[in-house]
C-alpha cells in the first residue's frame, strides 16, 4: 500500500498547472465525494476533488438563511438514518446525532383538537390510549406488529448497504421470512397498508415514507413507494431518523476533515464541463480552463449530468442520431415532488389539541392533511396539473432537540426553527406557472397548511430578519436544479433502485459488484444516483471506492 501523501495543497496550487495527473477524479464535492476522497486518499492515491461552488457539501449543509439572523439551518436535507457506523469508525469521524423521543404526531384533519402522538418511550397501554383518541383503537396492535416486520427488514438489509450487492435471492434468504418479503417487495405498498390498517389517519402516516421525493400512487405497480419506503424504514438496522448536532454541515464538514486530513486534494470553484470516458476531465477555475486526468472517474452528480458531461467530453458525440440522444436523455430525466419551507420562529405556535404540548408535537415528524385518502387525492391533483389543497406536509424543529444551531440569545429567548417538506408537488407544475409565482404558490399551500391544524396563524410567529421581512424560506424543485445541480429537482437524482441485483445480472467488474457502474468502465457513480444511493448516507461514496481499491486490488 503506498505511503500517506502529505498535506494538502491549496487551492491556487492544486490547479496551478493546465494539465494535472491523478489516480482517481472525483466531479462533486457532496457528502458522497468527499467520503469517496477520503478513503481513497487514506489508501495512498492520489485524489483530486472538483466542486463547482464555493462550499463543499452539497446538499448537507447548514447556511445561515435569513440576512442577520444568526441561526444556522440545514438548508436541504435535515434528518441523518443511513449513515452507517462502519464509514464512522473507519473514517474517524466525530458526528453527534440526537434520538428523537417523539416519532411523529399527526392532528385529525377533521378534528384538530385530537390528535395521534407516538412516544418511542410509552409503554403498551399509553400507546394504546394514544391510538384510542383517534378512534383506532383497533391498529394499535397492528401498528406494533407492522414495525416489528420493518425492524427485521432493517436487521438483515442494512448491513448489505456497505457490502458487494447480494442478488434478489440472497437478500430474500437473508430476511428469512417469506410474509414480510413478500409485503413490502412483492406487493404494492398500499395494498400491504390496506390490509393491516382500518383507519385512514394510521394509513397515511405509514405510507407517507414511500412518497418522501417520491411522485407516485401507493398501489402503483411499479412499486416506486416501495423502494423508497424501504429506505426510510432500514436506516441504521432501527429506520430512526436522527438529528445531526450541528445540523447537517457538521456531517459533510467532518467528511470534509477526513478528506483532508487523508490528503485529498478539494478544490472548490472548479466548474467541470466535459469528462471524456478515458479518464480527461474538463474543468474551469480562476477564469481558466484546466485539464486532470486520472485512471478513473468518480461521478458525484446525477446520472442525467454525467450524461451531459461526458456528451461534452466525447470526441464522437456528434455522431450518435439526435433520436438516440433524446432517448438517452429521456431515460435520465428525473422528477422531483417537493417544496422545502425553512422557517424561523419567535415561539413554537399553539396546537388545538390541548392534551398534547407544542414541544411534544414538534419534536418528532409532525403530520399535516396526509390521511390515507388525502395523500391519494394530492396525487391526483397534481397529475392533472394542479396544487394540491390542503397540501400534505411534514415538518420538523431541529431546535428542540438540538439548539446549538441558534445563537444563544436566539435560543434563550425561545426562537425555533421549523422545516416543512410539502408533497405531491411535481416538477412538471412548472408548464403552468413560473418558477416565482410557483414558489409563492407554495410557500402560500404550505402555510394554508399549517394554519388548518393550529389554534393561531403560524405568520403570527414568524421572526423578522434584520430587514424586518418574514424568516421564511421556499425551495421549488427547479430551486433544487438550479442550486444543487438536482434534474427536475429529485432529491436522489433519480429513481431509486432495490438494494440488491437481480438474479442472473452480471456482476462480472468490481463496479457492477459495488453498484456504482456506468456504461463506460472508467467512470463509476459514487452519489445518490448509485444502487443504494439516497439520502444522507455516505454509501454511494463508500462504495464506489470500495470498487476502485478492489479493481486496484486484482
Amino acid at each position: 500500500m503506498p505511503l500517506p501523501r502529505p498535506a494538502p495543497e491549496p487551492a491556487a496550487a492544486a490547479t496551478a498547472a493546465a494539465l494535472t495527473a491523478h489516480d482517481v477524479v472525483i466531479v462533486g464535492g457532496g457528502h458522497n465525494g468527499l467520503t469517496a476522497a477520503a478513503y481513497l486518499a487514506r489508501a495512498g492515491l492520489d485524489v483530486l476533488l472538483l466542486e463547482r461552488d464555493d462550499h463543499l457539501g452539497g446538499a448537507a449543509v447548514s447556511a445561515e438563511a435569513f440576512e442577520g439572523v444568526d441561526a444556522r439551518l440545514s438548508r436541504y436535507s435535515y434528518l441523518v438514518s443511513l449513515l452507517p457506523q462502519r464509514i464512522v469508525d473507519d473514517l474517524g469521524l466525530e458526528i453527534g446525532l440526537v434520538r428523537r423521543r417523539f416519532s411523529s404526531y399527526t392532528p385529525d384533519p377533521a378534528d384538530p383538537g385530537r390528535g395521534l402522538l407516538v412516544d418511542g418511550d410509552a409503554g403498551p397501554e399509553a400507546s394504546r390510549a394514544a391510538f384510542e383518541r383517534v378512534d383506532a383503537q383497533a391498529d394499535a396492535a397492528a401498528w406494533d406488529a407492522f414495525y416489528r416486520s420493518t425492524a427485521r427488514l432493517a436487521e438483515r438489509l442494512f448491513p448489505t448497504l456497505t457490502e458487494p450487492l447480494p442478488t434478489r435471492a440472497e437478500a430474500r434468504a437473508l430476511v428469512g421470512d417469506d410474509d414480510v418479503w413478500n409485503a413490502f417487495v412483492e406487493r404494492p405498498l398500499g395494498e400491504t397498508i390496506d390490509a393491516t390498517f382500518a383507519s385512514d389517519l394510521v394509513r397515511g402516516v405509514v405510507a407517507t415514507d414511500g412518497l418522501i421525493g417520491t411522485f407516485t400512487a401507493l398501489d402503483d405497480p411499479s412499486l416506486d413507494a416501495n423502494r423508497c419506503f424501504l429506505y426510510h424504514v432500514i436506516g441504521g438496522g432501527t429506520g430512526d431518523w436522527d438529528v445531526p448536532i450541528g445540523g447537517m454541515g457538521a456531517v459533510s464538514g467532518e467528511l470534509e476533515r477526513a478528506a483532508r486530513t487523508a490528503g485529498a486534494r478539494l478544490v472548490t470553484g472548479a466548474e467541470v464541463v466535459a469528462v471524456d470516458p478515458t479518464g480527461r476531465v474538463r474543468y474551469r477555475v480562476d477564469g481558466g480552463e484546466r485539464v486532470a486526468t486520472a485512471g478513473t472517474v468518480l461521478a458525484n452528480v446525477a446520472p442525467a449530468v454525467l450524461e451531459r458531461l461526458v456528451e461534452a467530453g466525447d470526441p464522437d458525440a456528434a455522431a450518435v442520431p439526435p433520436v438516440v440522444r433524446a432517448r438517452l436523455h429521456a431515460l435520465h430525466a428525473p422528477e422531483g415532488a417537493q417544496v422545502k419551507v425553512n422557517l424561523l420562529l419567535e415561539r413554537l405556535p399553539r396546537l388545538r389539541d390541548a392534551d398534547v404540548a407544542a414541544e411534544q408535537a414538534f419534536a418528532g415528524t409532525f403530520h399535516i392533511n396526509e390521511l390515507a385518502t388525502q395523500l391519494d387525492a394530492a396525487f391526483s391533483t397534481a397529475v392533472r396539473g394542479g396544487i394540491p389543497s390542503p397540501l400534505p406536509c411534514e415538518i420538523y424543529c431541529h431546535t428542540l432537540s438540538d439548539p446549538s444551531i441558534l445563537a444563544p440569545e436566539l435560543a434563550a429567548a425561545g426562537m425555533h426553527t421549523l422545516t416543512v417538506f410539502g408533497l405531491h408537488v411535481p416538477h412538471r407544475l412548472l408548464e403552468r406557472h413560473g418558477n416565482a409565482e410557483l414558489r409563492e404558490l407554495l410557500q402560500q399551500a404550505v402555510l394554508d397548511s399549517l394554519d388548518s391544524v393550529l389554534a393561531e396563524p403560524v405568520e403570527g410567529v414568524i421572526a423578522k430578519d434584520a430587514s424586518g421581512r418574514p424568516c421564511i424560506e421556499t425551495k421549488t424543485t427547479l430551486d433544487l436544479e438550479e442550486s444543487l445541480r438536482m434534474p427536475g429537482g429529485n432529491i436522489f437524482h433519480g429513481p431509486l433502485s432495490w438494494p440488491w441485483a437481480d438474479d442472473g445480472a452480471p456482476l462480472a467488474t468490481s463496479a457492477e459488484r459495488w453498484g456504482v457502474a456506468t456504461r463506460h468502465p472508467r467512470v463509476l457513480l459514487c452519489g445518490s444516483g448509485a444502487v443504494r444511493g439516497g439520502a444522507v448516507s455516505g454509501i454511494g461514496g463508500h462504495n464506489a471506492a470500495m470498487a476502485v481499491l478492489e479493481e486496484l486490488a486484482g
